[in-house]
């Protein structure tokens, strides 16, 4: 166990984090890396909301008085509004949290 230790510790001495810049690597700090990765998924998620209420709004356009599929776009307009509504809650929070973590003033 203690060479382990030992070999570990020539490892990282021997180790130069300078020497990842050709590897094509982001070299951004972690905390911007999640924060473009969040965005990026709550605007796919929103953008899929909204196409989906379209098309719900399509259907429901075309149902023809047909009882079955009018229930069937009002299911898929109530999934597609609340797609819509966690996307809006996930940015409020993923905000919320940033300027906690940023110990920014609220008022």
């Amino acid at each position: 166990m203690t060479l382990l230790f030992l070999w570990a510790q020539d490892a990282f001495a021997v180790w130069d984090p300078t020497s990842l810049v050709g590897t094509g690597l982001p070299s951004a700090p972690i905390y911007y890396i999640i924060v473009g990765i969040l965005d990026w998924l709550l605007t796919i998620v929103g953008v899929i909301g909204v196409i989906g209420f379209v098309i719900a709004g399509l259907m429901y356009l075309t149902s023809a008085g047909q009882e079955d599929q009018i229930k069937t776009a009002k299911k898929a307009m109530l999934a597609s509004i609340v797609g819509v509504l966690v996307a809006i809650c996930g940015v409020v929070v993923m905000y919320a949290v940033n300027s906690m973590l940023n110990a920014e003033s609220l008022f």
